[in-house]
């Protein structure tokens, strides 16, 4: 029973988070916090990812951890799911620098800002439309490899596993909504874009009429 109970203490926490993750992250808050503040958006990102770091650390420290181990595996099985996991970590660093890590991280913004040239219209953010190279094979790298190496694990433990179910979740849930944002920036552009390339799986399901 207290491991039901610690289950469900771990999805709410980490419900909280998405939810105040998300929303600090949706298009409409940042538009109307661009009206209110106007230029000191360019602010924003450095601010959004603070809070989000403090916020998440916070909650996976409060977060139950039932001591219950699912697997683990033995010779040479683990071997196997390491190097996977090391090939998924190069996937995801590989990916990263494609990205503009400055942008992302806020540097690129606060730079703009502190020279007087920033563009309210970018919100917190200059967005890039990639379709080339790992774009090309899923639209969300980033997710699938981060949900690879988060996954591939020689052991389990039942909190690693739950949190994992629940960063897998969220993955999915953040790319339908960034997409959206993405829609109604790029707009016909991007919707070709989604239309020919997987979201986070190179796995494209296509409905064939007979």
């Amino acid at each position: 029973m207290m491991i039901v109970l610690d289950v469900f203490v771990i999805i709410l926490l980490f419900a909280i988070f998405g939810f105040v993750h998300s929303y600090f992250a949706s298009l409409n808050f940042k538009e109307q916090l661009a009206h209110s503040i106007g230029e000191k958006i360019g602010l924003y990102r450095i601010f959004y990812n603070l809070l989000s770091t403090i916020l998440l650390v916070a909650v996976l420290v409060v977060m139950p951890k039932p001591d219950l181990l699912i697997y683990d595996l033995q010779f040479p099985y683990d071997i196997i799911i390491l190097i996977l996991q090391y090939a998924s970590l190069y996937g995801l660093i590989y990916t990263a620098f494609k990205i503009n890590g400055k942008e992302f991280l806020g540097i690129s913004q606060l730079k703009r800002y502190l020279k007087n040239d920033y563009d309210v219209k970018q919100l917190d953010e200059k967005l890039e439309l990639r379709k080339t190279g790992i774009f090309g094979f899923v639209r969300h790298p980033i997710y699938l490899f981060s949900i690879l190496f988060l996954g591939l694990r020689p052991y389990m433990e039942l909190f690693y596993f739950v949190l994992f179910l629940c960063i897998t979740t969220y993955f999915f849930i953040g790319a339908y909504y960034e997409e959206k944002k993405l829609i109604k920036i790029f707009g016909d552009e991007y919707l070709e874009y989604k239309k020919n390339v997987p979201g986070i799986f190179p796995i494209k399901f296509t409905n064939k009429k007979k």
